[in-house]
Parts: structure tokens; sequence; C-alpha cells
């Protein structure tokens, strides 16, 4: 048998949901032993957030600043063929107990010269944290040979709105008729049980190829190239932002948290403003940038890519 070892971090529980959909045909085999480990802080994150706490986050996050996670006893000393490591991004940075965990000396032992599907489930702007992911990944000796990225349902404007409220207030619901449930879809969350059988098809080639992916040509990643240019603007303002509140002292300082005021402010202002401006700017631009712009698109795709030639042999 195949043993997988899932890492995955969930604070609304939707990301789990994917991931088992994911995972389900390869439980269902009888060839592989899953083994679920679950990436828990210490000290909790809260769910729904209250917002200046959701906000207190943010210069850590950015700058991979890891909080303490309790012991991994159940996985220590095991060895794994395959590695799904399932995660959110925050401030286009993984979620802080990924982090955490990437920076840890088990990640060291547990990760080294191991194949690593990642999966990520997040409103849309995902391309940052893959970066940080990769290079920590890189960093401890593991091979990245696929990427699963499923995103929030609805058009990036409403999901400014929809997934903010999700997260802090706990409703997920879509409302005034024009605003859609926030999160991934249902019909994408069944949909990734065909990365599963693609996998168990697969399972010979498991741990012996390290170079080719295993879920190409399954639509397993689509880069929205709109997305590129701003989650790098948007990334700098985080990292200038997030110097600015670590030299102010650790989260929940009070004077660290009156500023979170300021900044929340500046980032409506920037969301309002700044942000339709680039689009428009962009729009113009993206004639004379098309080609450029369509390979750095494939870039970003891989190893896993966007083409679907291979969907209709997993429904």
């Amino acid at each position: 048998m195949k043993r997988i070892l899932i890492l995955h971090y969930s604070q609304t529980g939707q990301l789990n949901r994917a991931v088992k959909s994911m995972v389900a045909p390869l439980e269902a085999s009888g060839t592989f032993e899953v083994v679920w480990q679950e990436l828990v802080p210490k000290k909790p994150y809260p769910y729904p957030w209250p917002v200046l706490d959701f906000f207190d986050v943010f210069p850590e996050s950015v700058y991979l600043d890891p909080p303490e996670l309790k012991p991994l006893e159940s996985i220590k000393d095991r060895d794994f063929d395959l590695i799904l490591l399932a995660y959110q991004v925050w401030f286009l940075s993984p979620s802080l107990p990924i982090t955490a965990f990437l920076k840890s000396e088990e990640a060291k032992k547990i990760l080294k010269d191991k194949p690593i599907i990642t999966f990520i489930a997040c409103r849309g702007m995902w391309l940052c944290g893959h970066d940080k992911v990769k290079s920590m990944l890189q960093a401890r000796g593991a091979k990245l040979i696929d990427n699963v990225v499923l995103v929030d349902q609805g058009p990036p404007w409403a999901t400014f709105v929809t997934t903010p409220r999700w997260l802090l207030t706990g409703k997920k619901g879509g409302f005034w008729g024009i605003f859609p449930p926030a999160g991934v879809s249902d019909k994408d969350i069944d949909g990734a049980s065909r990365f599963g059988k693609a996998l168990v098809d697969a399972r010979n080639r498991i741990d012996k190829d390290l170079h080719s992916p295993l879920l190409k040509g399954l639509g397993a990643v689509k880069v929205n190239p709109r997305y590129i240019a701003g989650e790098k603007m948007v990334h700098r303002s985080f990292y200038i932002w997030g110097k600015l509140f670590r030299s102010i002292g650790k989260p929940g300082h009070p004077l660290r948290r009156m500023m979170l005021i300021i900044y929340i402010m500046f980032l409506i202002t920037m969301i309002l403003t700044v942000m339709p401006l680039g689009v428009i700017i962009r729009f113009i631009m993206r004639p004379f940038m098309e080609k450029k712009l369509q390979s750095k698109v494939r870039k970003l795709e891989e190893p896993s890519g966007s083409s679907t030639e291979r969907v209709t042999d997993y429904v």
C-alpha cells in the first residue's frame, strides 16, 4: 500500500471538505493508507474573526513569523510515499500554521526528498502565497509535483464583500440578490474527487518519478491574469505596513491595534480608488502585453497546468 500524509489547517472547515472530496477515492480504493494530520497552533485563531484580530495577524503572515504548533506526535518517525499540503492564503501569504510547520525542524525530516502536492482554497489571489510555499518546500528538500487551486465562486468585485463578511461574521450565504454565497462552490468541491481518482490510476508512479506531474490535464489550476500585477502591488504595500507594525510590538500591542484602525481605513480607500484605476490601466495596456502575459500565466500554472483534456476520464 502507498502511504499518503495529509497536512492541513482550516478555520471554516471548507478546505477540509475540499480535501476530503479529493482524497475519498484514495481511501475507497483499498490501495492507499491515508494519514490525516491537522496543524494546530498552541494559541488558536478565532473564527469568526474579530476585525482587529483579523488584521493583527497580517504583519506576521507576510513576514512568515511562525507561531508555535502543538507537537506532531502521530506522524513522528513515520515515512510517507506522498504528501498533500492543504492550505489557505492569509494576506497573500500561507496561513500562519502552515508557515509554522514549513519552518519547523519536523518539516526537515518529513518533507525531505518527498513528492508534494499542494492544495489551495482561497478567494482568488494565491500567487504570492504559493511562491512563498514553494521556496519553503525547496529549502526543506521537498519536490513539488502538483498544485491544485479552488477559488471562491462569484466575480472578483463580489468576493471583495462576501469573503470578508464570511470571515468576520460567519455568514456565508448569498444576499441582496446580487451577491453569491461566499467560498468555493459545492460543485467545485465535489469536482475535486477527480484528482483523487487520477492519483489512484497513477499509483505506481507515486514516489518513483519526482519530475512529472500526476494531475496534468485535469484543470488543476487556472491563473487569472488580471491578478498578477495587482497581487505584486498589494504585497509590496503589505510589506511596508507590516514592517511598521512589527516595529511597534507583538500582536495585541495597544499602539499597534490603534494603528490598525488607520490601516483599515487606508486599505478601504485603496480598494475603492487605486485598485479600480489599476484595473482600467491594465485593461488598456493588455493588448500590448498579451503575449508576455500569457507566457507568464503558463509559468505560474506549473506544474499541473490548466488544460482539461483528461477531465472527462474522471467525471
